[in-house]
């Protein structure tokens, strides 16, 4: 029985909307944050957005990039919500973000080791899953890895692929100790709670800059952040997630320009802001070998986007918001 968890990145934007579920189910919770300073100021926004049980919360400084306290934070978990990931400085290296997620991760999975606990839940992303599947006619499942290698890979999305793989060999290498599970969400969107957004936000920003940059005509799929919170709560209670991974994702997919659109006709005010033009196809190839955000973009409309969320259902997972309400909820959330 998973009574009493732990929560990484406790003021996050995934990790805030974890704990509101967990508190209102009952759960007894302890959160990481970076600094403790950052507590009160958690509590508050949970109890303003009526969050039960916050006599059920208790917080605990640690970060991913040292060992100090996880021996401590671990202490009467049963289970494990790995859903912070480091924060990279800019200039990094790849091989220093690689290295930096992997160690991170690994240094919770090491401690929940030696502190006994029964189940880890991993936050990791689509990115590790679908970037390699360029077969138009095969629906992309968890039996998918990305290369490593893919060209137009970012430094993020490979670090995140890293650590998930670092992951799995440690659950290979320690079966059980603890049981393993990861949740792969894809762009991640929705209202936030504290104001803290995904780095997935800034499809829909820089729509909204007013700058007008064209749109390139690649496919997307978003989740909303409430969802993916469901999902790893089931991840962690249902005793056939052990050993897997689950893609969370809004039925569908939809273009850059198709999400603009669909702004421009439910959001009628920001219409001007709003790009107009799209980027053909054979441009965006074009410029791919000179341009990093081109080669991103390339890979992207090589991609395949059709992906299956039957294991997430498999849970008892449905999503409770749409791909539009999604785009709708974030549109609103950035325009506060």
């Amino acid at each position: 029985m998973i009574k009493k968890v732990l929560v990484t990145g406790g003021n996050g934007f995934l990790g805030m909307q974890l704990i509101a579920q967990l508190l209102n189910h009952g759960a007894t919770v302890r959160a990481t944050l970076r600094s403790l300073e950052q507590a009160a100021a958690v509590k508050q926004t949970l109890a303003a957005n009526q969050v039960q049980h916050l006599d059920q919360l208790s917080f605990i400084a640690a970060d991913l990039t040292h060992d100090t306290n996880w021996t401590e934070a671990m202490a009467n978990i049963d289970g494990v919500y790995a859903v912070a990931a480091p924060v990279f400085v800019a200039g990094a290296s790849d091989a220093a973000l690689a290295h930096e997620a992997e160690a991170g991760t690994l240094r919770i999975l090491k401690a929940a080791n030696l502190a006994g606990v029964k189940r880890v839940v991993m936050t990791g992303n689509w990115g590790a899953i679908g970037y390699s599947n360029h077969d138009r006619t095969r629906v992309t499942t968890e039996a998918d890895w990305t290369d490593p290698a893919e060209p137009g890979l970012s430094p993020y999305e490979k670090s995140k692929l890293l650590a998930e793989k670092a992951a799995w060999q440690f659950a290979a290498a320690h079966p059980g100790q603890p049981e393993l599970a990861v949740v792969n969400p894809v762009a991640m969107l929705g209202q936030s709670l504290n104001g803290h957004v995904s780095g997935s936000f800034g499809l829909v920003a820089g729509m909204l800059d007013g700058k007008h940059r064209p749109l390139a005509n690649v496919p997307v799929n978003v989740v909303d952040v409430v969802d993916v919170a469901t999902l790893h709560r089931l991840a962690m209670t249902q005793p056939a997630a052990a050993g897997h991974r689950f893609i969370a994702s809004a039925n569908g997919q939809i273009t850059l320009p198709e999400i603009a659109a669909l702004i421009r006709q439910q959001r009628p005010a920001l219409a001007a802001k709003l790009p107009t033009r799209t980027l053909p196809d054979w441009l965006v190839k074009t410029l791919a070998p000179f341009s990093a955000r081109a080669k991103e973009g390339r890979l992207m409309l090589m991609t395949n986007r059709h992906t299956s969320t039957a294991a997430a259902q498999s849970l008892g997972w449905q999503p409770q918001y749409t791909t539009e309400a999604t785009i709708l909820r974030t549109v609103d959330q950035l325009t506060k």
